[in-house]
């Protein structure tokens, strides 16, 4: 049963920290867990996350497929596309839950401690703790991977709050911070792997190689084709198949990634049985595409997966604010306006998507609605002489239009916001004063991208914008983005809740100028960075909400973005050839997919593939 985000959050008391405090030169005083905002769900001496089967069978193939023309096995170089699944290979320090919002709990690690002044992370690693080779995971290789994951351009703003790695003993190691200890740094410790110090010496990760690398995970590589697939095997004796947080999970005896460049190939392909599951985002298909015998059968099955681990805008309009065309708001706001959403929704969507209302859509208690509460005007008031006057006495509202055709009102306006910032039309073009014509080009390597921009284009021509799509393969695409050469682009733009540890990373104008940041849209604000060293600050969840509504509020005014639908559930159609947990329903941040899942035998049994 999905819990309720409101529901939750007023559940949610005063920060607390599951590890005991210790200074730094005490002993540290372990713990199994660490938790911001509430309390840890489970204790020291739990044996399994409730939302698994502990006692899933293991055995059976899961074939799944990726559109990544994967060109290396190594998640952290700068410039190559990493294989699908490499997390399959390595353990993490800490692992996080489907069912709590900011709770870790030790996986490579058997122990957590802060010390009093939350300037030092104590980590000790689990002693039965293995490579794949039978070496021991030492503290060596933690240090080992931090230091080098710091020399990587795009995971350093992850890990700069590690000023350095403290060696304790074989098992220990102590992380002096920066600043004190916030969820911001627990995160990427849960994301990123560490490597044995043994293997990677004389050996340069960072370079394109698909040799099967010495892992700790679940899985080794069995065997991989570029362009065509990558299989991994479950290893018998993974050192950490039964320890609590790994147990009903990593059931299937092999996992398997076929490589589908094109995304209705892979749909065909999946329709025939070549491969077990499909995540599907196009309404079209999810709509109409699997009303095929199978289905009809039993065979076939189709579900809505809860994912609130994601929240904000599943896809948004990402206007380059370095650009010059953008600067004046009035501008953004009249692209805004020509969007007609509810038209897209009926005629490509099939009325199935939910145009997203904030950068926090999915978590109600941080979306900015209605007018600024009392928290929220505590933050903006510094601000109010910067700000949109509008802000403070009109709720923010997306045009709606019935569906049915051009907005006309929302067309007028437009115009008259192009006027006001000094662009009129001559000859049907729309000029400056110095006669140059307004022009944008959208960047993208997505053919998909067409059926969204194409109507918007031709929105645009009314209001005398020559639009056009730039459609370029995944290298030049990469390349241009990293010179923040386009216009404007299509991007995904969710957040993972809670969503103060990414606001910098999203928003803040440090990141504008970053190669390969998440601010597509280069937002440099002084007020929307002023309100996120405030949100990075809070110790209580109705605090971050209120944080997260002033900032939601500036952005929203700014029209910095035109936000398209908001995030959804997974919508996951597959085989019914697997078990599945009874309990999955809790994991409602993250589900149990496929991890938690087994091959059942009697159910594949009856499926008659091309019938």
């Amino acid at each position: 049963m999905r819990i309720a985000a409101s529901r939750l959050l007023q559940c949610i008391a005063f920060l607390s920290l599951a590890t005991t405090l210790v200074t730094a030169s005490a002993e540290p005083r372990y713990e199994h867990g660490i938790s911001f905002f509430h309390d840890l769900k489970y204790p020291a001496d739990f044996t399994h996350f409730d939302y698994v089967n502990p006692d899933a069978p293991k055995g059976g193939v899961l074939v799944q497929s990726t559109q990544t023309d994967f060109n290396t096995l190594t998640r952290i170089a700068d410039n190559l596309v990493a294989a699908p699944g490499l997390n399959l290979l390595y353990d993490s320090l800490v692992s996080r839950r489907a069912e709590e919002m900011s709770s870790f709990y030790g996986q490579l690690a058997d122990g957590l401690a802060v010390s009093d002044d939350k300037h030092t992370l104590f980590i000790r690693l689990h002693p039965e703790a293995r490579w794949h080779d039978g070496m021991p995971i030492t503290a060596r290789d933690v240090k080992f991977s931090l230091e080098f994951i710091q020399t990587s351009i795009w995971l350093l703003e992850y890990f700069s709050w590690v000023q350095s790695v403290d060696i304790l003993n074989e098992r220990e190691v102590a992380l002096r911070l920066a600043s004190e200890l916030t969820i911001s740094n627990l995160f990427p410790l849960s994301w990123f792997p560490i490597m044995p110090a043994h293997y990677w010496e004389g050996r340069d990760p960072t370079r394109a190689f698909l040799e099967p690398p010495l892992g700790s995970g679940p899985y080794r590589i069995a065997e991989v084709k570029r362009g065509r697939y990558i299989r991994y095997e479950r290893v018998p004796d993974y050192w950490g198949r039964d320890i609590p947080v790994n147990k009903g999970r990593f059931n299937f005896d092999q996992i398997q990634y076929d490589v589908y460049r094109d995304a209705t190939v892979a749909r065909e392909a999946f329709r025939k049985g070549l491969f077990d599951t499909w995540i599907e985002t196009d309404m079209r298909y999810w709509a109409t595409g699997y009303d095929i015998p199978a289905r009809d059968k039993g065979w076939l099955l189709m579900d809505h997966l809860e994912e609130r681990a994601e929240i904000g805008i599943n896809r948004v309009i990402a206007l380059n604010n370095r650009r010059e065309q953008f600067k004046d708001p009035r501008v953004r706001e009249a692209l805004t306006l020509a969007l007609d959403f509810e038209w897209e929704n009926r005629v490509l969507h099939f009325g199935l998507l939910e145009r997203a209302l904030s950068n926090f859509s999915g978590e109600p208690s941080l979306e900015a609605r209605g007018l600024p509460g009392e928290g929220e005007l505590a933050l903006l008031a510094p601000f109010r002489e910067q700000l949109p006057k509008k802000l403070f006495t009109e709720a923010f509202e997306f045009p709606r239009s019935t569906g049915s055709g051009r907005s006309r009102a929302s067309l007028e306006r437009a115009r008259e916001l192009l006027v006001q910032a000094g662009w009129h039309i001559a000859d049907g073009v729309l000029v400056n004063s110095a006669g140059e014509p307004f022009e944008i080009e959208f960047l993208s390597a997505n053919p998909a991208d067409k059926r969204t921009l194409l109507p918007f284009l031709s929105t645009l021509k009314l209001l005398g914008i020559a639009g056009s799509i730039r459609l370029v393969e995944a290298a030049q695409f990469a390349n241009l983005n990293r010179k923040f050469d386009y216009d404007a682009r299509i991007i995904r733009s969710d957040i993972l809740a809670p969503p103060i540890v990414f606001l910098s990373m999203f928003f803040h104008s440090q990141s504008a100028s970053q190669s390969l940041s998440h601010n597509i849209a280069g937002i440099a604000d002084p007020v929307v960075d002023a309100l996120i060293a405030e949100a990075v600050k809070v110790r209580t969840v109705e605090e971050m909400a209120i944080a997260c509504r002033a900032l939601d509020r500036v952005l929203l005014w700014r029209f910095y973005q035109i936000p398209l639908e908001a995030i959804a559930p997974l919508r996951v159609v597959y085989w019914n050839k697997f078990g599945r947990p009874e309990r999955d329903d809790l994991a409602v941040y993250r589900p149990p997919f496929p991890d938690g899942w087994w091959y059942d035998d009697t159910k594949a049994s009856r499926i008659e593939i091309g019938q």
